[in-house]
C-alpha cells in the first residue's frame, strides 16, 4: 500500500503508468463537481467510482480486499479512518468473484486517516475496512480509482 497526498504526486516518478494516469486524470478533473456514480477511464481496465456517505463506527464497518483491481482511495472532501492490514493476517471468507470482493474478519495492525488530497493506494495483499469516523461521524466524498491488475 502506499499512502501520500496528491500535491507530493511529483515526488512519485516511478508509480506505474496506469497509477500516475489516475492522479493525472484527478488533476485534470474538478472531481468536486462529479456527481456519484461510475466514470471510465479506460474501458473496465481503469474507472473511478465518485461516493459520498456519511462514516461510521467502526463495530458497523467489514474488511474487503480486492483480486482483480488495484484501488486507489483519493479523498476529496472530509475525512475517514481506513483500517489496515495483510490478507495473510486476516480470516479470509469466500472470495465474490464477479464483485471483486474478497470478505475477511480479523484485527487491524494500522490505520491512515484520509483528509482533502490524501490517497491511499491498496494492492490485492492490502485489506482495508474505509469509511470509520475519526472525531465524529461527518460527510465524505471520496474517488476511488479501480486499475485492473495485468
Amino acid at each position: 500500500m502506499i499512502f501520500g497526498n496528491i500535491k507530493h504526486i511529483k515526488n512519485y516518478p516511478n508509480l506505474s503508468k496506469d497509477l500516475l494516469r489516475c492522479f493525472e486524470y484527478a488533476k485534470e478533473n474538478d472531481l468536486n463537481g462529479y456527481e456519484k456514480g461510475t466514470y471510465t477511464i479506460d474501458g473496465k481496465d481503469i474507472f473511478v467510482n465518485i461516493v459520498e456517505y456519511e462514516t461510521y463506527e467502526k463495530e458497523e464497518r467489514f474488511w474487503e480486499a480486492h483480486k482483480k483491481y488495484i484501488d486507489i482511495h483519493l479523498m476529496i472532501d472530509g475525512c475517514e479512518r481506513i483500517d489496515l492490514n495483510f490478507i495473510e493476517q486476516l480470516t479470509q471468507k469466500d472470495y465474490e468473484e464477479e464483485s471483486d470482493f474478497l470478505p475477511l474478519e480479523g484485527e487491524n495492525n494500522g490505520y491512515v486517516e484520509l483528509r482533502k488530497g490524501d490517497f491511499l493506494v491498496c494492492y490485492p495483499e492490502d485489506a482495508h475496512m474505509t469509511a470509520i469516523k475519526v472525531n465524529k461521524k461527518e460527510y465524505v466524498k471520496k474517488a476511488i480509482f479501480k486499475i485492473i491488475i495485468r
